[in-house]
């Protein structure tokens, strides 16, 4: 987790984690829970000069308007002028609460009317974001959005630029497809249970191979794979945004084409056609272009799902088939949750070759 709050009586200091932020679990998984305002630093954003805290005429307090300091032209680093400050832990106090699961409060107080100097905290930022994603980064120049929050305590641009990049996202895993009769459901039967033959472990845990395998020897299924190798690499491995997965395969009239890849930021969720797949052709002509209207996302009906993205049961965080049963049957997904629709998370083509 990520914060950031002003320290109003300076030019432009701000209270925040490490600039990697502050992790919510401890390395045996177990949430970070109680007070952790020892982890809060008093950072420098770099862009105005510094004056005595609390006494500098270009101060919030004190100035004429915003952003009427000189500028400093520096980089963003934890305060080591030649001015004293209060401890942060005397000035701030920040609690985290586990709420169960993935659900965490967190409750920031200003203590500082016992410290050296009193000050006001401005309004801030926060977000929860991944391990390689930086706000800001230690001794590099601060963002505009960053300055503003840093020297007027206006958070209107970095609240901006959060919104702006968040949401949810998810790389596919590999999956697998399979030519068949237009009667076959080689995947799955809508609105039943998974039939045991790998789909569990394909839509929980991005693993194709059992369902690859059964799909091999699947009554009417007439030829089948698994594709797993991001087009323009030389290895397998999940898709990320702007790349593809591509197959080919030889059919006839009356055959029908059926996929299945997991949605990674779920528990069981995976991107398939209707349980008979597609027709292949019209009227002895094959078809070809864009078929993404007729891709659904599917809930597997295996595993209880969580907060997309945020589970404590899904690929990024557990371990395979770790999550409580659901019990449940092979349906479209309908969760309460928002994921995002489909045509703009999946583009399907069929071109002949």
């Amino acid at each position: 987790v990520f914060f950031a709050s002003m320290f109003v009586k300076s030019n432009d200091l701000f209270y925040g984690f490490s600039d990697k932020g502050l992790e919510l679990f401890d390395a045996s998984g177990n949430p970070v829970t109680g007070k952790v305002s020892m982890e809060v630093k008093l950072w420098d954003a770099g862009t105005e000069v510094n004056q005595a805290p609390g006494m500098g005429s270009d101060q919030p307090l004190n100035q004429s308007g915003p952003n009427t300091g000189a500028d400093e032209n520096g980089v963003v680093h934890m305060v080591n002028d030649t001015f004293t400050y209060p401890d942060p832990n005397k000035v701030i106090e920040i609690t985290i609460m586990h709420d169960g699961g993935t659900l965490f409060t967190v409750k920031i107080e200003n203590i500082s009317g016992s410290s050296s100097l009193p000050t006001p905290l401005a309004p801030g930022v926060w977000a929860v974001h991944g391990s390689s994603s930086r706000l800001f980064e230690d001794n590099k120049a601060a963002g505009s959005e960053l300055e503003k929050l840093a020297e007027d305590g206006d958070n209107t641009d970095f609240i901006k630029k959060l919104e702006d990049n968040t949401g949810y996202f998810s790389p596919f895993a590999p999956g697998v497809f399979a030519i068949h009769k237009s009667n076959v459901k080689p995947i799955f039967s809508n609105n039943t249970q998974d039939r045991g033959d790998g789909l569990e472990a394909l839509a929980e845990d991005g693993n194709p191979a059992d369902l690859a395998a059964s799909l091999s020897s699947f009554t009417g299924v007439e030829s089948s794979g698994v594709f797993n190798t991001p087009d323009g690499s030389s290895s397998p491995g999940p898709l990320f945004p702007d790349n593809s997965y591509s197959f080919t395969f030889t059919a006839e009239e009356g055959d029908n084409l059926s996929f299945a890849m997991m949605l990674v930021q779920s528990n069981d969720l995976f991107y398939s056609f209707g349980e008979n797949g597609i027709s292949l052709f019209s009227n002895g002509t094959p078809k070809t272009g864009n078929f993404t209207s007729n891709v659904m996302l599917w809930d597997a009906g295996t595993e209880v799902n969580e907060f997309p993205g945020a589970g404590m049961y899904q690929p990024v965080r557990g371990g395979a088939a770790s999550g409580p049963s659901e019990n449940g049957k092979v349906m479209k997904v309908s969760d309460g949750f928002t994921y995002p629709a489909i045509a703009d998370a999946i583009e399907v083509k069929i071109e002949l070759q």
